[in-house]
């Protein structure tokens, strides 16, 4: 990884309803390929990337790989708090980051690039 600021992968688009969700985290995965600094963060209904469940997902198969290559990476998720859902959620352990709406502007404004979906 480089020791530039992060390119930032803001998904707010809900998983359960839209390929966008799933398409985000594919071309975040690729820019970690690319030996690039990523902070993955979900905001408001994208937070169910991370949904036990993944039948539910508009793109299920594909996000239980995509968020298993990031777990092996060691690429953690920013996850907006207030969006965590109670139950049924991140059972597999990935790396959480709980953050407010301010954090989440913060790391947008400390980003060298921002992508948003």
């Amino acid at each position: 990884m480089t020791d530039e600021a992060p390119v930032v992968v803001l998904i707010s688009t809900d998983p359960r309803t839209s390929h966008r969700a799933f398409e985000a985290m594919r071309i975040g995965v690729g820019i970690v390929a690319g030996e690039n600094a990523v902070t993955f963060v979900l905001a408001g209904p994208a937070a169910h990337l991370l949904d036990a469940d993944t039948d539910e997902l508009v793109d299920g198969d594909d996000v239980a790989k995509f968020r298993e290559s990031l777990r092996g990476l060691g690429v953690p998720f920013h996850v907006e708090a207030s969006a965590i859902p109670a139950t049924g959620w991140n059972e597999e352990g990935h790396e959480v980051i709980p953050v407010t709406a301010d954090q989440i502007a913060e790391l947008v404004r400390g980003a060298r690039l921002t992508l948003v979906f």
